[in-house]
């Protein structure tokens, strides 16, 4: 894929933001805004920088608002010159009119006369300049914030942001790394740069993607899921969220949407970064296929039998055998050196003894169990194989995506061969039960019991 040099140039250096990074560079390609969510310090405002770096000639425009930003900080101060003409005009040059890459730190601390401003420029990417309406060359706006806004007057201006990503502090396992990780130099590869021409190109190319059946049915479960959980998702946003996925799957070359194209899904349909996990994990669970395994009718299979073989190994002997009585009177004239092993002999014989037909219907049960055992784990072995090839394939997945899959794969395989060793110990154990001499004494067991 040839986006691939970008990609690694905006995580270079960079720990735990393989997902913000693709999220963002997705986004460029697209035209669209990303929103990070997160505190300070988990290098939101480099990510903007570094996508700015990857634009050949591109201005950069970064401020940090508050409440008592003024339109001027932005957009530029008015002319003096325009004023003596009587034209309310601003010199814009250097300012956000003017910029391919912005990123707005705590973006939603802007006043009402900035946000109308913000509206028309990140929407219709122009901008009202006195009399004259001038296209802006913005390719993408990064806005940061700690949280969400609550107050329903921002609304419009937080749904302009397609893809919402939360950036968490690097956690305590790369802590380590982080401290002996050096920021790489600024400069870029050729490469990696996106040219005018051939974002262009793409996003053209991307029209033309059809999006298969498959995933038509994966967005609309997408949509039953979002309003069984009560959020509200604009038509706007899915169908933004559709031309993403579409131009995703035009940058691989590929010859229709994917389902594992939907990753993005979590970024674009939650309204708030609690939502994302849930998302995430709907994602696994529809096309990483990790839904929860249905073996607890089988565990508690194992359990009764095991229960069962315990009971009938520990079992005193039948009433007409003498078993007991040569145990006490081995015990009675065992000496010093014969003692343990006369009496661990003796002792062998002092448990109750089956019959062939009990220990074949107890053998036959748990080989029965064991087989579906085995079908279910070579069935979830083979789904492993294919989705994990699958995930590895997708050069957009994040790497922490494709890692965490694996894992939980290994996970659903590695509970299955547990039980399946589980279940041979079983067949081990009831073939090795005590067998009568007599064979007239034996019958058929009631079969072992469970929930299924």
């Amino acid at each position: 894929m040839r986006w691939k040099a970008a990609i690694a140039e905006l995580e270079r250096g960079l720990l735990q933001r393989d997902v913000a990074a693709r999220a963002l560079l997705l986004a460029a390609l697209a035209g669209e805004h990303v929103l990070l969510l997160g505190p300070p310090g988990t290098a939101k405002s480099e990510l903007a920088r570094r996508l700015q770096r990857l634009l050949p000639g591109a201005h950069y425009f970064e401020r940090l608002l508050t409440r008592f930003s003024v339109p001027e900080e932005l957009f530029g101060p008015l002319s003096l010159k325009a004023l003596e003409d009587d034209r309310y005009e601003r010199l814009t040059q250097g300012y956000l009119p003017s910029a391919e890459v912005a990123f707005l730190d705590e973006v939603f601390k802007a006043n009402s006369a900035i946000l109308n401003t913000l509206l028309g420029l990140l929407h219709e990417r122009s901008f009202d300049n006195g009399q004259h309406r001038v296209d802006v060359p913005l390719v993408c706006l990064v806005g940061a914030s700690n949280e969400v806004p609550q107050d329903e007057s921002l609304h419009a201006f937080f749904d302009r942001f397609l893809l919402r990503v939360p950036v968490a502090p690097v956690d305590d396992a790369h802590f380590a790394a982080l401290l002996q990780t050096d920021l790489p130099a600024c400069d870029v590869h050729p490469d990696a740069q996106l040219t005018p021409s051939a974002l262009q190109a793409l996003r053209e190319q991307a029209i033309r993607v059809p999006i298969g059946e498959a995933v038509l049915e994966l967005l609309g479960a997408a949509r039953q899921q979002a309003r069984s959980t009560q959020q509200t998702v604009s038509d706007r946003r899915w169908r933004q969220t559709a031309a993403l996925l579409q131009l995703q799957a035009a940058s691989r070359e590929a010859s229709e949407v994917s389902v594992w194209d939907a990753w993005l899904l979590p970024f674009t349909l939650a309204s708030d970064p609690d939502e994302v996990p849930a998302w995430t994990d709907w994602f696994l669970a529809q096309v990483a296929q990790l839904k929860p395994l249905a073996i607890e009718g089988l565990e508690r299979a194992a359990q009764a039998f095991e229960q069962q073989l315990d009971v009938e190994r520990r079992a005193p002997p039948d009433e007409q055998d003498d078993s007991a009585g040569k145990l006490a009177l081995a015990r009675a004239i065992a000496g010093p050196s014969t003692e343990s092993e006369l009496v661990r002999i003796t002792s062998e014989l002092a448990h109750r003894r089956y019959g062939a037909l009990h220990i074949q219907a107890r053998v036959a049960q748990v080989s029965e169990v064991q087989q579906r055992v085995d079908a279910m784990h070579a069935e979830v072995h083979e789904v492993a194989r294919t989705v994990l090839a699958q995930a590895q394939a997708h050069a957009w997945l994040p790497p922490s995506w494709r890692s965490r899959i694996e894992a939980a794969h290994a996970q659903r395989c590695a509970s299955l061969a547990s039980l399946s060793s589980r279940m041979a110990d079983l067949h081990a154990g009831f073939s090795a039960l005590p067998r009568h001499r007599d064979e007239r004494a034996d019958s058929v067991p009631a079969p072992v019991s469970w929930e299924d």
